[in-house]
Order: structure tokens, then C-alpha cells, then sequence
């Protein structure tokens, strides 16, 4: 888990293996000074649609990939749902009927869903593009000769004013990415929203937690 103001933290021995520095604004820093942005995207049944708007959608996604300069990463996640709340309703349903048709029609109902989920899990599935921006690190040679050389002219700023300024930039470029991607997959069909502080905190728990972690139904 990252360390978040708002999350839960792991133990130390997870925090080895979890590459997250910082989650703040939605931004996830890494510990090698790179930047993510994870956005959650909406699904098509691309199936239900006519061979016409197949071929439209697969044009626009094409296009999509196309006019992308920078790398991206997709990623599909799958959760089992848990429906023993819903079953719990249902059954609360079934003891409140006092017409006897109906409340054997909502019992065999309720044997089915539970017979079926017990062959079959349910899934829950979420789409996410992950936006990524790596800022370009020069040696530390370099940067000393380089710091060297504009002080000569006055220019150096202090170190923590100049890191900020740089972050600052750095985070506007990949503001930049974020908006692109978000304006070139809609133009597919498909709804884009970055992901906040706490989604964010829950996906990655999700993800290091798989067995543990179901959806719950209401």
C-alpha cells in the first residue's frame, strides 16, 4: 500500500516490494522520482453492436493508438462479487410474502442464484489506462558542471524553490498526457475518469490482496 494521509499503511516487509513512493492529487510517485496517472474507463459491449459501428469503434481506437507519442499501460481487473447481502434481502423478502405461490416462486429463485454462484463465480471486471511520465535524469557530473555553469551567470536558483518548479512542470506534462488520452478515447465511445486519492489507495490494496478483498452486493 502507499503511504497516504488517508490509507491504511501495510508492514514494512510489503512496503519493500511496492514500488509507490507517495499517492497526493490523484498523482502516484514513484520511488525512482517517475509519475502515474491511473484512469478508469467505461466498457462497450462491442459484441451487441452492428458490424458498422464495430468498424467504427476499431477505426477510432486505431486512431487513438496512433496519435499517442508516449507509452501506455492497459490493464483489465477482475473481482469476484459477493452476494450474500443480496441473498439475505431476497430471503427477507420471501419471509415477509404471505401468498404462498409467491413465496415459492421467490425460494426456488433464491436455491437458484445460490446453486448458480456456487458453480459459478461472478465477476466484477474494471478497465483502467495508466498515463505515465518519466522525467529525464542527467548524471550527477553533469548536473554539477551544469550548476557550475549557471552560477557563473547568477541564474542558480536554491534547491528547494528549483525542485519545485520542476515538479510543478512535470506534473503539468502529464496533465497533458491525461487530457489527451481522455479526449482521444472518447472520441471512441468510451468515458474516462482519473482515479482520486482514496480509489486509488483501494486499487492497489485490491491488487496486493486478491484473495481477500470481494465485492459486496448490496
Amino acid at each position: 500500500m502507499p503511504n497516504t494521509q488517508e490509507s491504511k499503511g501495510p508492514s514494512l516487509a510489503t512496503q519493500q516490494f511496492v514500488n509507490i513512493d507517495s499517492i497526493t492529487d490523484g498523482v502516484i510517485k514513484l520511488k525512482n522520482k517517475a509519475y502515474r496517472k491511473i484512469l478508469i474507463v467505461s466498457g462497450i459491449n462491442f459484441d451487441l453492436k452492428s458490424a458498422e459501428e464495430q468498424e467504427m469503434i476499431t477505426f477510432a481506437f486505431q486512431s487513438f493508438l496512433n496519435s499517442v507519442d508516449f507509452t501506455l499501460q492497459l490493464f483489465i481487473h477482475s473481482r469476484k462479487i459477493n452476494i450474500d447481502n443480496y441473498l439475505k434481502k431476497v430471503e427477507d423478502r420471501e419471509n415477509q410474502e404471505t401468498n404462498e405461490l409467491l413465496k415459492n416462486q421467490i425460494f426456488e429463485y433464491r436455491e437458484f442464484i445460490k446453486s448458480f454462484v456456487a458453480q459459478n463465480a461472478i465477476m466484477s471486471k474494471n478497465f483502467f489506462v495508466v498515463v505515465p511520465f518519466d522525467p529525464i535524469r542527467v548524471s550527477e557530473t553533469s548536473t554539477g558542471v551544469k550548476n557550475k555553469l549557471f552560477g557563473i551567470f547568477g541564474t542558480n536558483k536554491p534547491g528547494g524553490e528549483s525542485q519545485e518548479q520542476t515538479e510543478k512542470e512535470y506534473l503539468e506534462q502529464l496533465d497533458q498526457r491525461v487530457n489527451e488520452v481522455i479526449d482521444g478515447l472518447n472520441q471512441v465511445g468510451l468515458r474516462v475518469v482519473p482515479l482520486n486519492d482514496e480509489e486509488l489507495s483501494e486499487l492497489f490494496y485490491n491488487l496486493y490482496n486478491p484473495s481477500t478483498i470481494e465485492k459486496k452486493v448490496a
